[in-house]
């Protein structure tokens, strides 16, 4: 895959009504800070906008927890083999720099009025 098209993903906005968008664009933003993406699973149930990105947001937590349990395990592994080996740790953790990106991805997008999936786990369906 190109970096051009790392961001080239389905865009469903049409199919969101437009006053539900403008009025929940704050809860769809906070579906993006980590453990946040509670407030707009419980907070805007009712509002179809802020649960997509909610539904996002939720795959990125998981995500993110995953790859410290990951990371933390691989650094106790590799220190127990040796210290000098810490340069792999540091390689892995180049990948925080790509769920960064899909933070801000996210965060433009709902900020923005557009509901556009994120790219790599964007088709996970997790909130119904």
């Amino acid at each position: 895959m190109k970096i051009s098209e790392f961001n080239e993903t389905k865009d469903s906005t049409d199919s969101f009504d437009q006053n539900d968008i403008t009025q929940n664009k704050a809860m769809a933003v906070l579906s993006y800070f980590s453990i946040l993406v509670l407030i707009p699973i419980f907070a805007a149930k009712d509002s179809k906008y802020a649960r997509y990105h909610a539904n996002q947001g939720l795959a990125l937590l998981i995500l993110e927890i995953i790859y410290s349990i990951f990371m933390s395990v691989l650094s106790a592994i590799i220190v127990a083999i040796s210290a000098k080996l810490m340069f792999i740790c540091y390689i892995f953790s180049l990948f925080s720099l790509v769920i960064l990106a899909l933070i801000i991805i996210g965060i433009v997008n709902s900020a923005s009025g557009r509901a556009k999936a994120l790219p790599i786990i964007g088709g996970l369906h997790l909130i119904a």
